[in-house]
């Protein structure tokens, strides 16, 4: 299958099935959800369920009948109109520019540990942390502008920080269990998710853990036969993330007390207390390293993807022409790539303006919630829309055909909605709930607002150009 758009197909069966390793797999939810105690384990099961399967049911089956260059941008279009493909792109992209620095913030953290106690000092440095994730998003631009063929080794290679880490997680967690007991006691009463609006805004989170699988599609027409790739792709990549996040979670719940395991460093605070407990504190500085290659991996994995939505609405002179131009040796977007990275880097020195290194980073967490589920409603809307279309031939659908297709975006396009209500709850410490609220909403108002009227900006600039052309 030749590229249309231009671009090189570079990436392959197991370039792919790393990409969503590294995209999927954030194994800072771990500590996270640790935090919480042993009813985490159930919320993962049911966002697994509810969320995970059908989002990757239906990514194969979207991606397999859409291969093309764009991925959920023209899964949206395709469905509900040109419209809905560019708020659906606009949103996802615009979504994933605090989640960079939010990621790098946490391999920054992860990285002093490897350096010992004196580096510890740089721990409440906001220009140590800025620094860091500026200079990996110039990095890891410069970088995919080059090319996938390039680019897809840092994905591949940093990948490495989440297999091993869990790995080596579940191995200590084992042994831990196996010499000491359990850290938590496992009961029917603390397994049981407690309702709390506390409890429910934090199970909104574990779903969002589970976003990732659509990314990757956007390099489409930068990929080896993707409508076959991409869904087996899917299945191997999104088997090892549904595992490492259930059995990180439980590893470090029998192994060190939840109170260790919070913010940007609490995975590799986790591992610390573990090697100490076992004796092996020599192991805590290679595996901080590897950790911290983790977010490295999820900046630019998402960077790489997400960078080519623009390039599509460039293409489709939503977005200036120059956003669709391809680098006449490189044959990437490049123009479109170095725009999204210089604006990553632009968030990151917003997002620390003003505040301490934690309250930087949980900004920078929060500020990604809303935003990210919003494409997700189009991406369910998208996959029950099409199951009134034959697919071509070869395009690979959902075992079980329309009914269960249609079954499995419902319960996915229900967890979005419910999610997106969650979001918008503020937590129960804080002093100004109301004002909370009006800023998660407003912000996201104005995000919508700003790709309305770029939408609509483009339809008049087409227009005019249109009747230009027919008068002359």
């Amino acid at each position: 299958m030749s590229s249309p758009t231009g671009l090189k197909r570079t990436i392959g069966f197991r370039d792919m099935a790393l990409y969503y390793v590294v995209s999927g797999l954030s194994i800072r939810w771990i500590a996270t959800a640790a935090a919480a105690g042993p009813s985490v384990l159930v919320v993962w099961i049911v966002a697994l369920l509810c969320f995970f399967i059908p989002l990757a049911a239906s990514v194969m089956e979207l991606s397999s009948r859409y291969p093309q260059e764009g991925g959920i941008y023209i899964w949206a279009e395709q469905a509900f109109g040109e419209f809905a493909g560019f708020i659906t792109a606009w949103t996802y992209w615009m979504s994933n520019l605090p989640f960079f620095a939010a990621v790098l913030y946490f391999s920054a953290a992860s990285t002093l540990f490897a350096f010992g106690p004196h580096a510890q000092k740089f721990a409440a440095s906001p220009g140590y942390f800025t620094m860091y994730a500026v200079a990996w998003l110039a990095i890891i631009t410069l970088v995919n502008i080059v090319g996938l063929d390039v680019g897809k080794w840092l994905n591949n290679f940093t990948s490495l920080g989440g297999i091993v880490p869990l790995a080596i997680v579940v191995a200590l967690g084992a042994i831990s269990y196996a010499r000491f007991g359990s850290a938590v006691h496992f009961t029917a009463a603390s397994l049981a998710p407690h309702w709390s609006m506390k409890n429910a805004i934090f199970w909104s989170g574990v779903f969002f853990a589970f976003a990732g699988m659509e990314s990757g599609s956007a390099m489409g027409d930068e990929i080896r036969n993707p409508r076959r790739t991409i869904p087996w792709a899917i299945l191997v990549g999104g088997s090892v993330m549904a595992i490492g996040y259930i059995a990180g979670t439980a590893a470090m719940l029998v192994a060190v007390p939840a109170d260790v395991v919070s913010g940007p460093d609490g995975l590799v605070n986790g591992l610390r207390a573990l090697c100490s407990h076992l004796g092996i504190v020599w192991l805590l500085a290679p595996v901080a390293l590897l950790v911290s290659l983790n977010g490295v991996g999820g900046a630019a994995s998402f960077l790489s993807s997400t960078s080519r939505l623009p390039f599509v609405a460039g293409i489709h002179n939503y977005l200036p022409p120059v956003f669709g131009r391809i680098h006449p040796r490189f044959r990437t977007p490049w123009v479109a790539i170095g725009v999204y990275g210089v604006a990553g880097i632009l968030m990151a020195l917003l997002g620390q303006a003003g505040t301490n290194v934690r309250g930087a980073y949980d900004a920078l967490v929060g500020m990604s919630a809303v935003t990210e589920f919003l494409p997700f409603l189009f991406l369910f809307g998208a996959m029950i829309r099409v199951q009134r279309r034959d697919p071509e031939a070869g395009v690979m659908r959902v075992p079980g055909g329309r009914p269960v297709a249609i079954v499995l975006a419902v319960m996915g396009l229900a967890s979005t909605a419910a999610t997106i209500v969650l979001s918008t709850i503020p937590a129960g410490d804080d002093p100004h709930p109301a004002l909370a609220v009006v800023k998660i909403i407003g912000s996201t108002t104005v995000l919508l607002g700003g790709g309305v009227l770029a939408f609509v900006i483009a339809r008049y600039k087409q227009r005019k150009l249109g009747l230009l052309a027919a008068r002359g």
